[in-house]
């Protein structure tokens, strides 16, 4: 979700295409993000916030990235997106708008970590068992079990969120 948001922002600020597809590409970056299977609202708007339900794109791309690509525990995803996201002023944001930015105590990490954890590990797994189950050798790539990943249809997350318990519930800075 957040890679397609920056290639539509990359074309729209380039002279590739006319001034009329730009504006429409910013228009497509200014919609909510919701399941395509749900419709919408007579009023335009989606029918669900699915960043509610499963939390920010930004947090679960960059779960998602470490789990699949390194194999890293959530303690050590927890601590690097913290350094990432702890303060919105630091560090580079290339062409990301100001107000696109977004900072994440640990707590909030904490919490969408478990959901992200809990949603692949456990709750998501039937929707990429449409093959048999097998081994998957390699890092990175599709996630679609017709390409590169393999992962069993009867997983489980109590690892992944036992090892939860070592991240701190907020910031030492918090009250």
């Amino acid at each position: 979700k957040t890679l397609i948001q920056h290639l539509i922002r990359w074309v729209a600020c380039s002279i590739l295409f006319s001034q009329e597809t730009s504006e429409i590409l910013f228009d497509i970056l200014e919609t909510e993000i919701s399941p395509e299977l749900i419709p919408g609202r007579e009023n335009h708007l989606p029918a669900q916030k699915t960043e509610a339900i499963v939390g920010p794109y930004e947090l679960q791309d960059f779960h998602n990235f470490y789990i699949t690509r390194f194999g890293y525990l959530p303690a050590k995803i927890a601590f690097m997106a913290y350094c990432t996201w702890k303060d919105k002023a630091r560090g580079l944001w290339p062409d990301i708008p100001e107000e696109k930015r977004h900072a994440y105590a640990i707590g909030e990490i904490r919490h969408w970590l478990s959901v992200y954890l809990l949603r692949f590990f456990k709750h998501s797994q039937f929707k990429r068992s449409c093959l048999p189950n097998g081994p998957k050798v390699g890092s990175g790539g599709s996630l679609s079990p017709r390409s590169d990943y393999r992962a069993p249809s009867d997983s489980e997350a109590t690892v992944w969120l036992e090892n939860v318990k070592e991240i701190p519930e907020r910031d030492d800075d918090e009250p």
